[in-house]
């Protein structure tokens, strides 16, 4: 029987990783497994291999490498999350990895953008919008907002119980090519935001969102 393409469940992730020492659950439906090679030629090769299982199996991961050291990230990006495709592949880059007298290495520590937020939905579509971003279901059901590629953290909205008035204590700077600074600003504001000030534009501009969470669009 084929892998299943739908996303697995709390549970079952929970199940899977029991069966997957050193594969970590990442951020936004992403799985993580990172190696530590003998030298820097057998990382290669392991890229290589993996390459080679990851054709055969029409399902691809992100590889970084850092001299010695290979981080894979999986996620099945058409169902929006980790399904058995992914766990597959985990399995077997672990078997590649021992086979290459690797050794599994804890993932890096990873951030977080969190918002605390009276009314996350009146708010989520200026911060997707502003940074670029898309929307994403998580696990527990929660919309969250990750990065196309997954490069980069992902943020997440929290609501506040009780609600504490005021104006946001944080803020995120997002940087464009110079071409791209003014549309974005644009687009940012019609998704509900507000222009605080252009005062320094073009070198940035200071928007925010409807709770006052502010958000700088800058100039790369």
């Amino acid at each position: 029987m084929p892998p299943r393409r739908s996303l697995l469940s709390q549970d079952e992730l929970t199940a899977t990783l029991t069966g997957l020492p050193g594969v970590h659950a990442a951020a936004a439906g992403q799985l993580q497994v990172r190696v530590q090679a003998p030298d820097f030629l057998t990382a290669v090769r392991l890229i290589t291999e993996v390459a080679a299982a990851a054709e055969e199996a029409d399902h691809h991961p992100d590889a970084d490498l850092r001299y010695d050291t290979v981080t894979f990230t999986l996620s099945t990006h058409s169902a929006g999350g980790v399904t058995e495709l992914d766990a597959g592949l985990a399995r077997r880059i672990l078997e590649l990895a021992r086979q290459a007298g690797c050794e599994v290495q804890p993932v890096r520590p990873r951030v977080e953008l969190a918002i605390d937020a009276a009314d996350p939905d009146a708010i989520r579509e200026f911060w997707r919008v502003g940074l670029g971003y898309a929307e994403q279901s998580d696990l527990d059901g929660s919309l969250l907002l990750r990065s196309p590629d997954g490069s980069s953290s992902v943020l997440w909205f929290q609501q506040m119980d009780p609600v504490r008035p005021g104006r946001g204590r944080m803020h995120l700077d997002v940087y464009l090519p110079d071409d791209q600074t003014r549309q974005r600003v644009q687009d940012t504001i019609a998704a509900g935001g507000t222009l605080v000030t252009d005062e320094f534009a073009p070198s940035w501009w200071i928007l925010a969102d409807a709770e006052g969470n502010e958000l700088c669009i800058c100039r790369a």
